[in-house]
């Protein structure tokens, strides 16, 4: 008799975390989690580290999965907030 495989379906989680970009003086831009104390990379230009932070984040949390670790969940965003400020200085003759 012939076994027949059974089709096991995985569900997937879906995770969301923060990820902090930074235009570096080289003009590449460095990535960090905050919620992930280590996990870090770079791109050569913005849409390069999207792609590589996009890689490193599930490379991350794979390994803590095969390492028996705890995931850690990001239940909020992290309490960063962004914003450029604009001034209008008076001319100085200092």
């Amino acid at each position: 008799m012939k076994k027949i495989a059974k089709n096991k379906k995985q569900t997937k989680k879906i995770l969301e975390y923060t990820a902090v970009f930074e235009r570096e003086k080289d003009g590449r831009y460095s990535v960090s989690f905050p919620s992930l104390p280590g996990c870090v990379t770079f791109g050569n230009d913005l849409d390069h580290a999207q792609k590589m932070a996009q890689e490193v984040l599930e490379l991350w949390l794979e390994t803590l999965a095969d390492l028996g670790k705890p995931i850690p969940v990001e239940k909020k965003p992290a309490n960063i907030y962004v914003n450029r400020m604009r001034v209008s200085l008076a001319n100085s003759s200092k």
